[in-house]
């Protein structure tokens, strides 16, 4: 594993770090098979042309936890964030070979929680298949980091993720007041079981498939903050 030290700051200072050689090429097969073998039909899945997507992934297949959080992604873990961290989310992003999906560049303003109550500062609210997702405080945004497990080598040809370095120490930034005089833009490229660290408020953006390959990726964020009044974080899952 390379300089986590190095990796670790570079996190804190730019928002981002990509670290290759997390999983072995059998690790990630593993990981694939268990996915390949799942029921596709349960709301928490969308399927269309240009995307499949898993929400709640580690609840909606939970064989993988034990495939993923290996001791050396719990090392990484421990090194990069600390060891009092929780799971609070979990996506998988198929992107097919033909994808025309784009997204444009972007901040993750919310959190997904187990219901929806009045609470100071909190909102706008969203429902999606009875998913509750709301905008909190900005120091919780903060708080998060997300760790991005590709299963496929990804470049800027398949849907690596374009980012604007030190854009999370911003605050809140909407993506049509971005100063191109003075950012930059940096693609994230990853190797096959390799990963990449984001802080949630990098703007980021991610452009269609080009090259005829996939993009599949593994999307966990962990935070340490116990929500405020009886609000729970939706996928909750302690790790250690």
């Amino acid at each position: 594993m390379e300089d986590l030290e190095k990796n670790r700051q570079d996190l804190l200072d730019h928002g981002f770090n990509v670290i290759n050689n997390i999983y072995s090429k059998e690790e990630i097969n593993n990981i694939i098979d268990a996915i390949n073998k799942v029921d596709t039909s349960k709301d928490t899945f969308r399927k269309t042309k240009d995307l499949f997507a898993i929400r709640q992934f580690l609840k909606e297949i939970p064989e993988t936890i034990s495939l993923i959080f290996t001791d050396n992604f719990r090392s990484l873990l421990q090194k990069m964030i600390g060891n009092n961290f929780f799971v609070v989310k979990s996506i998988y992003f198929d992107k097919p070979e033909t994808s025309n999906w784009y997204v444009s560049y972007h901040q993750d303003l919310t959190i997904s929680v187990d219901k929806k109550i009045e609470i100071e500062n909190f909102g706008p609210w969203t429902t999606k298949h009875n998913q509750y997702a709301v905008q909190p405080t900005i120091d919780i945004l903060e708080n998060i980091t997300a760790i991005r497990i590709h299963l496929d080598d990804t470049d800027e040809n398949n849907g690596a993720l374009k980012v604007i370095p030190k854009s999370h120490v911003k605050g809140i930034y909407r993506p049509e007041k971005i100063n191109w005089d003075i950012e930059t833009e940096t693609t994230c490229s990853v190797k096959q079981g390799g990963v990449m660290l984001m802080k949630p408020l990098l703007l980021h953006s991610s452009k269609r498939t080009v090259n005829n390959k996939k993009r599949r990726v593994i999307h966990i964020e962990f935070s340490n903050v116990v929500l405020p009044t009886s609000l729970k974080w939706a996928e909750r899952l302690n790790f250690n």
